[in-house]
């Protein structure tokens, strides 16, 4: 279900959006010179930023095109992203939008769920796309042909990190497909108090339940966070070999993987046993391929639940929804390139220190972390890397920083 615009309260929904690969591997170096339109200039950058190949693509496209022309609707902002038919491949790609906004109230949350009230934008507040149009190639909705399913979660918060999340990924193609719903109540009464009470939002376990929520004929979905921005053709990553595992995702087996669980778990000589044979690994489920009908099959989201009852009884575990996808997954997920996971580009979660990017190629941009990239840019006070992030801003504000 899409944004309405008439300041009522909105349902939860997921929206589905098919879209067919067209134009070249973007860089996002690419597109920085264009950004002193939008924002001042910042320092000259870190050579780790210079250095960094954000996709190895021989050709370069041109700068992004600032967005021009009339409003659009918000209610539209998903529905008309189609794209240009211009190179359209045979491939389509279904976007899924688990919605989670409310306008002027806050969303009723259960015990242990902190919900603060939250006001949705107006649709006058951002600009439209530029124009992306439908091929005459696009399969029929709901046709899997050649189809990609792409999963992403959404509040009112993140409203405009998830715009440019989606815009990032319809500089392919796009073509409306068909949607499904996402009822928040089966979240709601398995969630307990965290020592981060912001992740313990409803929406951020709806990935554990993506498996029930979308048709049986979708089997396999890559979830993306919604504070990300996709440099690369992302059917590259859609296209990884599982190998078997139910899960593929970057995987990290260089942090002190002790810290996700309290000493009540590391005790208790039952619980810690849950890893015994496994590799000390995290990996993050913000970028994730799932192979849906395994998950299904494995009966995964119950094993998941039933750390999270766990949980409810005696706190083993902070940090929301990544400690119950680790007891379960943990060492035995398939690793892929960390090319699509730049992560850390939040800054220090105690501090925000800004943070550099890793020398190497990029194909996903992620800022996980303590800052947001449209937070620092209206506050003036942006990281190098967040210059990589406004091109894809649609917010109206943002054109207008500089005469204001």
């Amino acid at each position: 279900m899409c944004p309405s615009t008439d300041g009522h309260r909105l349902s939860i929904g997921i929206v589905v959006v098919a879209v067919r690969p067209s134009r070249p591997t973007l860089r996002a170096r690419a597109s920085v010179p264009r950004l002193p339109q939008l924002y001042p200039p910042l320092p000259r950058p870190h050579k780790h930023l210079r250095r960094a190949v954000v996709a190895p693509s021989p050709r370069l496209p041109p700068p992004l095109p600032l967005p021009s022309g009339p409003l659009l609707p918000m209610a539209r902002t998903w529905t008309m992203a189609d794209a240009s038919a211009a190179g359209l491949r045979r491939r389509s790609l279904a976007l899924l939008l688990l919605l989670l906004v409310a306008a002027g109230h806050a969303v009723a949350g259960a015990s242990g769920i902190r919900v603060d009230p939250i006001r949705l934008p107006s649709s006058a507040a951002f600009r439209e796309a530029p124009a992306f149009r439908n091929g005459d190639e696009c399969p029929p909705p709901g046709s899997p042909e050649g189809r990609v399913d792409v999963a992403m979660t959404l509040d009112a918060n993140y409203l405009r990190g998830t715009m440019a999340a989606v815009f990032s990924i319809l500089q392919h193609t796009a073509c409306p497909e068909s949607r499904h719903r996402f009822d928040p109540s089966r979240v709601r009464g398995r969630i307990s108090r965290s020592v981060r009470h912001a992740l313990d939002q409803p929406l951020n376990y709806a990935r554990i339940y993506l498996a029930d929520t979308l048709p049986a004929g979708v089997r396999r979905v890559i979830y993306l966070d919604s504070d990300v921005v996709v440099v690369d053709d992302v059917r590259k990553l859609w296209s990884v070999d599982l190998e078997g595992h139910v899960v593929a995702a970057p995987e990290y087996c260089h942090a002190n993987f002790t810290k996700y669980f309290t000493d009540a778990f590391w005790s208790d000589a039952d619980l810690s046993a849950t890893f015994r044979g496994r590799r000390p690994c995290y990996f993050n489920t913000g970028v994730m391929v799932m192979d849906v009908a395994k998950w299904r099959l494995g009966g995964y989201t119950r094993r998941v639940e039933e750390w999270m009852a766990v949980q409810k009884r005696k706190r083993i575990y902070h940090l929301g929804s990544l400690p119950p996808f680790l007891l379960v997954l943990a060492g035995d997920i398939k690793a892929v390139d960390h090319r699509w996971n730049q992560h850390g580009l939040g800054g220090d979660n105690m501090e925000g220190k800004c943070r550099s990017l890793h020398p190497g190629p990029i194909s996903l941009l992620h800022w996980s972390g303590k800052g947001k990239p449209w937070l620092r840019l209206d506050s003036r006070k942006p990281c190098t890397v967040d210059y990589l992030w406004a091109p894809y801003d649609l917010y109206k504000a943002a054109a207008t920083a500089l005469e204001e």
